[in-house]
């Protein structure tokens, strides 16, 4: 039995090997495309073969040196994204503390209008929003790109979730000591949510980070785009830019990784706890 079970293991990682490898084949072939000339990229396009004699570092310096709208972009990007994430987190786990540890009126019904909303596809509800930013005056701003996403319904389903496993006994505590409940939140049960906050981060920041298509309606000028915008105005009928569209490719996965790595050894366990409570 134990040999068994010991070929059985041997079996799982081997498959799971495989699928990382399918899952990063793509990933590796860019990284190795943005180390040719534009053009035998133009010629052979984005493939996996490997030349060192044909590797360059001329699309990068071409970043670096004779790009500067792309670090305007990269900027954008940044800022949005940061911002993005801890408006999200605060406001998202705000409310759905308040719906899983508060007894209220109308509670159940609001919930439920979060989960309709989850299941709304973004695409449906993206008329009304446009809308709503031209009626603000908030078109090619910061917050226009960013206010769809500081309360997500998705986020806020998922520290409902998580805070209905948070000991009450807590609570009672720290109201008998005199804590107000903003004191009960931000200093007794926000730091045991800390896995939580982790794994929205990085979902949220990957959201906003690939956010294309609404940034793509509510931004006008050429120095309010996005990274995922200004690579795409890069393929144009007239003639396309691979020396920034490969390299600059590339470093946006750099943001991520890096959060990623950050948030890691509470990722999973944000998701399992946040997944099964309740």
């Amino acid at each position: 039995m134990y040999k068994n079970l010991k070929v059985y293991k041997w079996i799982i990682n081997l498959s799971l090997t495989i699928v990382c490898l399918i899952a990063l084949f793509p990933l590796i072939s860019l990284i190795i495309s943005s180390f040719r000339p534009s053009s035998e990229l133009i010629r052979r396009g984005i493939t996996f073969n490997v030349n060192i004699s044909e590797f360059s570092l001329s699309n990068y310096n071409y970043i670096f040196v004779q790009a500067p709208e792309y670090w305007q972009w990269y900027m954008n990007s940044l800022i949005i994204s940061g911002l993005t994430i801890v408006l999200s987190l605060f406001f998202s786990s705000i409310v759905g503390y308040a719906l899983a540890v508060y007894n209220f009126k109308g509670r159940n019904l609001i919930f439920l209008f979060v989960l309709f909303i989850i299941m709304v596809p973004f695409e449906i509800l993206m008329l009304p929003l446009y809308q709503l930013m031209v009626d603000l005056q908030l078109i090619n701003t910061y917050t226009s790109i960013m206010l769809p996403l500081i309360v997500a319904p998705i986020a806020v389903f998922f520290f409902r979730q998580y805070a209905l496993g948070l000991p009450k006994e807590l609570m009672d505590a720290a109201r008998i000591d005199g804590c107000t409940e903003y004191g009960i939140f931000f200093r007794i049960m926000m730091p045991l949510m800390l896995p939580s906050f982790a794994a929205m981060a990085i979902l949220q920041g990957l959201t906003s980070w690939n956010n294309f298509l609404w940034p793509l309606l509510v931004v006008r000028s050429n120095d309010m785009f996005t990274l995922p915008i200004g690579l795409a105005s890069l393929l144009t009928p007239y003639g396309n830019n691979y020396d920034i569209l490969i390299a600059g490719s590339v470093m946006t996965v750099i943001p991520i990784v890096i959060l990623f790595i950050f948030f890691q050894r509470y990722f999973v366990a944000g998701l399992t706890t946040g997944g099964v409570k309740g």
